[in-house]
């Protein structure tokens, strides 16, 4: 991990699919932690592949879960600094991905940090079969943008 005991990873894997006839009863244990973690954070890196040249619908679907009221918890976006990475298989990268962020971001009022962009092309050879960067330039890349998207969030790195 580049920056230990600042960047947290949140899984997403348990999220139902939104139902807004749910927002009055117990919410899904998972969003809840989710949103706390949310809550609590100087900022959130959205690591977004590209499906057929947009958002993944399940990772707009948590962020329609994340964007409800909840338990007291204010809305989580509203000024939260946010930046979007991607990988994909093809030559393009994610960029017509994160392109399609910028509106869902806006409608948030979430504050979108556009001083760097990366975008990972052939992601086969730049990852290895268990997920790992193995790409020396574009770990490099990585490095520049988390730097930058941390002095954004107000976060020392050192």
């Amino acid at each position: 991990m580049l920056y230990p005991g600042v960047i947290q990873a949140a899984s997403i894997a348990e999220f139902p699919l939104y139902n807004g006839d749910l927002e009055d009863s117990a919410w899904p244990p998972a969003v809840e932690a989710v949103k706390r973690q949310l809550d609590a954070a100087d900022g959130l890196l959205l690591c977004s592949p590209e499906y057929n040249n947009s958002i993944p619908g399940v990772l707009k679907n948590a962020i329609d879960w994340l964007s409800r009221p909840s338990g007291g918890i204010r809305n989580v976006f509203r000024h939260k600094p946010v930046a979007v990475i991607g990988a994909s298989p093809g030559g393009f990268g994610t960029i017509l991905a994160q392109n399609a962020w910028l509106p869902v971001l806006r409608a948030l009022g979430a504050r979108h940090w556009s001083g760097g962009r990366l975008l990972v092309s052939a992601a086969a050879r730049v990852f290895d079969d268990e997920g790992q960067l193995v790409d020396d330039p574009v770990r490099d890349r990585l490095n520049q943008f988390l730097r930058e998207f941390a002095g954004f969030c107000g976060v020392e790195t050192g």
